[in-house]
């Protein structure tokens, strides 16, 4: 099994990619065989993106109140799970939130908002926050993540700056009718070849652990290959309580790192991202994860608080990678946040303050609603993110 998994990835540090029945070994290889499995994956990943690692942000633009009813989402048609819900934020704040992200580097910043899609005035409006937030910083990428495209809009978000335009296609066609029905899967597909042809580049990534099987977690992929993504964020589901999925517990650290293996292989030039839940489901595995992906989110996600910032920047640092962009070595960007953080905490206890908010981890009480339970195949407790009480959206500040 080893020779073949060094066949496979030869073949793909050529930009050959695995076949369908080839990321099907992979995703069905056993957990003696993973750190084989990674070690011939990671020389993919560095012939393509060498030791570099790519460093995103989320600024939540508006949170809550969807109209949309995916299966795994907080802010879902009817949820109630107890996510921030605010409406848009101002363009003063959406800079100051995105040049948090870039003070901790990012070179990458991702405006998103909740809802179906952006009316045309909304467009304008995130326009307007795109050319703000280049003029001030100059060489940064934006990237959009506001629902469905109508005719039109891409263009118009395209004209002002935006780069790219995240629109994940979640799962497999086949599996999609079982997550969601305010929409389909080809309404997916539209909006992100919408904004292909107005020349942004697609970002479309996956959702795993929703109840696919491996065949349709090889569908998925297949799915952006025909839409030629150019950035893969894979997200790890969330069982927020109040949604369908709540309690689905199916993703073991060695799980993730076989899927994420599957997805280098099979797109072995494009950006992977471990995005959200990778905390929850990859665990002790995340430093070892940045061998296969080359690219994260800093911080906090859209409604759950992700690990600190200097936690994300020590696997970097520990990792022996060097971050895109950055003008200082990861060494010398992750002291100088940690300095800062300390600095402001400091400033922050010396005042007299309503109830500081705990760090992630204090706590293993669900504010999705359950308390932490053990994932199937994993033996042991899910470390469970906590609900977003930071960053944008409130008064304290984000955790980057």
């Amino acid at each position: 099994m080893f020779n073949k998994f060094t066949e496979i990835a030869e073949r793909a540090c050529q930009g050959h990619a695995a076949t369908a029945d080839e990321a099907l070994v992979v995703l069905q290889s056993s957990d003696d065989q993973l750190l084989d499995l990674v070690a011939t994956t990671s020389k993919v990943r560095r012939q393509h993106f060498g030791n570099l690692v790519k460093i995103n942000y989320l600024v939540n633009l508006k949170s809550g109140l969807c109209p949309e009813d995916c299966g795994y989402c907080s802010q879902r048609l009817g949820s109630e799970t107890d996510v921030l819900k605010y409406p848009w934020l101002s363009q003063a704040d959406a800079q100051r939130q995105a040049e948090f992200g870039l003070s901790g580097g990012a070179s990458r910043v991702c405006l998103v908002a909740s809802g179906r899609g952006p009316s045309n005035r909304d467009v304008g409006k995130v326009s307007n926050m795109v050319t703000s937030i280049k003029s001030s910083n100059p060489g940064v990428e934006v990237c959009a993540c506001l629902g469905f495209l109508k005719d039109g809009q891409a263009e118009t978000l395209k004209a002002s700056g935006v780069d790219a335009y995240n629109h994940n296609l979640n799962t497999a066609e086949s599996h999609y009718p079982e997550i969601c029905s305010t929409h389909t899967f080809d309404d997916r597909v539209d909006t992100v070849t919408r904004a292909r042809e107005a020349g942004m580049s697609p970002c479309s990534g996956l959702i795993v652990g929703m109840g696919e099987t491996d065949e349709q977690v090889i569908e998925a992929i297949q799915g952006l290959q025909a839409i030629d993504s150019d950035s893969i964020p894979v997200n790890f589901l969330i069982p927020f309580e109040d949604t369908p999925l709540a309690g689905t517990y199916e993703l073991s650290p060695q799980k993730s790192m076989r899927i994420l293996c599957a997805v280098r292989l099979m797109c072995p030039d494009r950006e992977l991202r471990i995005a959200g839940g990778r905390e929850m489901h990859l665990r002790s595995w995340q430093p070892l994860s940045l061998h296969i992906a080359n690219s994260l989110f800093l911080g906090d996600y859209l409604t759950v608080e992700g690990q600190t910032a200097e936690a994300d920047l020590d696997m970097v640092v520990d990792g022996g990678f060097e971050i895109v962009g950055a003008d200082e070595s990861a060494v010398e960007l992750r002291d100088r946040v940690r300095a800062h953080r300390r600095a402001h905490q400091q400033a922050f206890e010396s005042e007299t303050v309503p109830d500081t908010p705990p760090e992630p981890g204090d706590t293993l009480t669900l504010p999705c609603g359950k308390s932490a339970g053990s994932s199937a195949g994993s033996g042991g407790a899910v470390p469970i993110p906590s609900i977003r009480r930071r960053g944008a959206g409130t008064d304290q500040v984000p955790n980057a």
